[in-house]
């Protein structure tokens, strides 16, 4: 059986609603990939930040295809009624090739002053002092080329005190999990409900070589609320309306006295909704960090 890839060509605004349109149409998840950084770029300390991103996402080719082509081009056009939409490009990739089609998009991208994201089947030794991620996400979410993931790694890279134990709600390809280990985070628990997800990042942790520092569990935020398990730091980088969600299945409750969570997926005029759900879970937003339409907030529990 042959694949149909739908790509769409957006800003960061249309990038979350067109990715959640995606969802429900590709196999296996989606992936979000900058699209004009030029190559000669990638592994520079000052590229300059991608502004659009192409989403990606791929359907069987038979006879069910052409049914969900006209119901997503449908969806995209009550969608361009609000905010204007691209048209979607679509291609054939032959069945052997279509899980590797999207690693000719993926290269490494350096992010703070340190961190060097990398996939795995690309070289790149870096400099000396460098923290290298290298990652083979398959079908999961996470290879650090989208703003929301550039962002948790640009706060991680300045917040993270070593020793401490973080939780990752959300991991995905668990490159927020790993990055946090390597900067020195004695202790994390990774969790994601979606065994693709678990499963990617089992593997990204162990080729990785923090499998001693590093949980991979399928779980949601109800496993950790309902056990003893508390942290000195938080990272969940999903989407505003599942953030706001957390909040309200007490979020604030897994952060230790004096812990941080950093908190990312979220549109900026999305920000002051979340940050308001942070406060009802007993979270004290304290400052945010922005890429483009995307925005990260960071919050402390009180001591």
């Amino acid at each position: 059986m042959n694949w149909i890839e739908i790509a769409l060509r957006v800003d960061g605004e249309a990038a979350e609603a067109v990715a959640d349109l995606l969802q429900r149409y590709g196999h296996q998840g989606v992936s979000i990939e900058q699209s004009d950084i030029p190559a000669e770029e990638w592994d520079e300390d000052d590229a300059r930040p991608a502004r659009h991103l192409t989403v990606r996402a791929y359907i069987p080719d038979d006879s069910r295809a052409e049914q969900a082509r006209l119901q997503l081009e449908t969806a995209l056009g009550h969608m361009s009624l609000l905010y204007p939409m691209p048209r979607p490009e679509y291609q054939v990739v032959k069945d052997e090739e279509w899980a590797e089609a999207w690693k000719t998009h993926y290269h490494p991208v350096r992010i703070g002053k340190r961190l060097l994201i990398r996939p795995q089947w690309v070289e790149e030794k870096g400099r000396p002092d460098d923290v290298v991620v290298a990652l083979d996400p398959g079908m999961a979410f996470g290879t650090g080329t989208h703003p929301t993931t550039q962002l948790c790694l640009q706060a991680l890279e300045e917040l993270i005190q070593p020793g401490a134990r973080a939780l990752d709600l959300g991991c995905g390809s668990g490159i927020l999990a790993i990055a946090a280990a390597k900067l020195g985070v004695h202790q994390v628990v990774a969790l994601d409900i979606d065994p693709v997800a678990v499963s990617a990042a089992q593997t990204n942790v162990e080729a990785n070589n923090v499998a001693d520092r590093i949980t991979v569990q399928e779980g949601s935020l109800e496993n950790v609320v309902t056990s003893a398990r508390r942290f000195d730091f938080l990272m969940v980088n999903i989407l505003a309306k599942v953030i706001i969600q957390m909040c309200d299945q007490h979020l604030g409750d897994v952060v230790r006295p004096g812990g941080i969570g950093i908190f990312s997926g979220i549109i900026e005029d999305q920000a002051a909704d979340v940050e308001t759900a942070l406060h009802r879970a007993g979270l004290e937003p304290y400052t945010r960090r922005q890429e483009g339409d995307w925005v990260l907030i960071e919050a402390r529990r009180p001591h």
